[in-house]
C-alpha cells in the first residue's frame, strides 16, 4: 500500500484542528481504560486514601447521571471544540424555532462511527446550539456504562452527557418550565455496524421506547438527520451473516456496545489511521412534531406516533438531500 504523507507546510490552524480531534477519538476509544488504570493504580499505592475518598464519592454521586447530570458551561466552551469543528467542518442548522416552554425529545440519525456531529452540537456551543435555540438546554443521552467508570464519568458529564437509561431521559422530559431538550441517537450501537460512507440505512422500526417516553411525558417529537456523519470512516466489510458481523452482534449483546472495526486516515498521513476524514457533517434539526401528554398510551397511539415520527424523518431527509449530495435515487431505508 502505497502511504500518502501530508504536507510539511501546513498551516498552523489545521494542526491544531487536528490535534482536537485527536483528543477527541482518544476521550471516545481510550480515555475511559486511562482512567480505569489510574484507580486501580492508586489502590495499590501510598495514594490509595485518595481512591477511597473517590469511591465514597462514587457512592454519594451514582444517580447524578440519571438526575440531569452535572454540565460545566467552561468546558463546553472550550476553544478547542471550535478546532474540532472547523476540522470537519461541522455545521447546525434549524428548519423552524422551538418554544422554549416545552420539552423535547430530539432523534438524532445515523449513529455513524463515533457520533462526531451529536457530540459537537450537543455537548460543546461550537456550532451555537444557544444561539440557534435561545432558552433550550440540550443533554445527550450515551449507554449508562460509561458512568460507572471512576473519573472518566466526571468528565463526560461536564459536556452535558447523561445516561441513557429511562429514568434519567424521563427525568430530562419531566422538569417543569420547559426548555430541556433530551438527545437521543436512536439506531443505537448497533446502528454503528452499518456506518460506513453512502449507508442510509436506519434502525428505527423497532425502536419506539422513545415514542412511548415522549407521549407520557407530552415532550414533543424533532427528527433530526446529520448529513455525513457516515462519510468519515470506512469500516471492514462486515455483511450480515458473515463471521465477523456475527461476533460484532454477540459482543454488542453482551457488553452493551457494539466495536466497529472502523479506519480512516492518521496525523501524519492520510492513508490509514483512527482520525477521520476531514469531511462536512451537516445535522439538521427537523420541526417538532406535537405530542398530547398521556401516562397510559395505548399500543395503537404509539404505533400511530412512530409512523408519523418516521414519516416526519424521511420528509425531513428528502427536502435536504440534494443540498448535501445525496443524489436524487437516494433513499433511507429502515430495519
Amino acid at each position: 500500500m502505497k502511504i500518502e504523507f501530508a504536507p510539511i507546510n501546513i498551516p498552523l490552524r489545521r494542526r491544531i484542528q487536528t490535534f482536537a480531534v485527536f483528543q477527541w477519538v482518544f476521550i471516545f476509544l481510550f480515555l475511559a481504560q486511562c482512567c480505569l488504570a489510574v484507580f486501580v493504580f492508586l489502590i495499590f499505592t501510598s495514594y490509595w486514601y485518595i481512591a477511597a475518598v473517590y469511591t465514597v464519592w462514587l457512592y454519594l454521586d451514582w444517580e447524578t447521571p440519571n438526575q440531569g447530570g452535572r454540565r460545566s458551561e467552561w468546558v463546553r466552551n472550550w476553544t478547542i471544540w471550535s478546532y474540532f469543528r472547523d476540522y470537519f467542518p461541522i455545521h447546525l442548522e434549524k428548519t423552524t424555532d422551538l418554544d422554549p416552554q416545552y420539552n423535547y425529545l430530539f432523534g438524532f440519525h445515523p449513529h455513524g462511527v463515533l457520533v462526531a456531529g451529536a457530540f459537537e452540537n450537543f455537548c460543546s456551543e461550537a456550532t451555537g446550539f444557544r444561539k440557534l435555540f435561545p432558552g433550550l438546554t440540550s443533554y445527550l443521552c450515551v449507554l449508562p456504562f460509561w458512568f460507572k467508570i471512576p473519573f472518566y464519568r466526571d468528565y463526560i458529564m461536564c459536556a452535558g452527557l447523561v445516561s441513557s437509561v429511562k429514568s434519567s431521559v424521563s427525568h430530562i422530559l419531566s422538569r417543569k418550565g420547559g426548555g430541556n431538550v433530551a438527545v437521543i441517537v436512536i439506531g443505537g450501537a448497533e446502528e454503528s455496524l452499518d456506518a460506513r460512507p453512502g449507508a442510509l440505512t436506519l434502525r428505527i422500526l423497532n425502536r419506539k421506547g422513545f415514542i412511548k417516553l415522549a407521549i407520557k411525558r407530552g415532550a414533543h417529537l424533532v427528527p433530526v438527520f446529520s448529513f455525513g456523519e457516515n462519510e468519515v470512516f470506512n469500516q471492514v466489510n462486515n455483511p450480515k451473516g458473515s463471521f465477523l458481523r456475527t461476533m460484532q452482534e454477540r459482543l454488542q449483546k453482551i457488553m452493551g456496545f457494539a466495536l466497529p472495526l472502523f479506519h480512516a486516515r492518521g496525523i501524519f498521513q492520510y492513508s490509514f489511521g483512527l482520525l477521520p476524514y476531514r469531511k462536512p457533517i451537516y445535522t439538521i434539526v427537523g420541526k417538532p412534531i406535537i405530542v398530547q401528554q398521556n401516562h397510559t398510551p395505548s399500543n395503537q397511539e404509539i404505533e400511530a406516533l412512530h409512523r408519523k415520527y418516521i414519516e416526519a424523518l424521511n420528509k425531513l431527509f428528502e427536502e435536504h438531500k440534494a443540498q448535501y449530495g445525496i443524489p436524487e435515487r437516494g433513499h433511507l431505508f429502515f430495519s
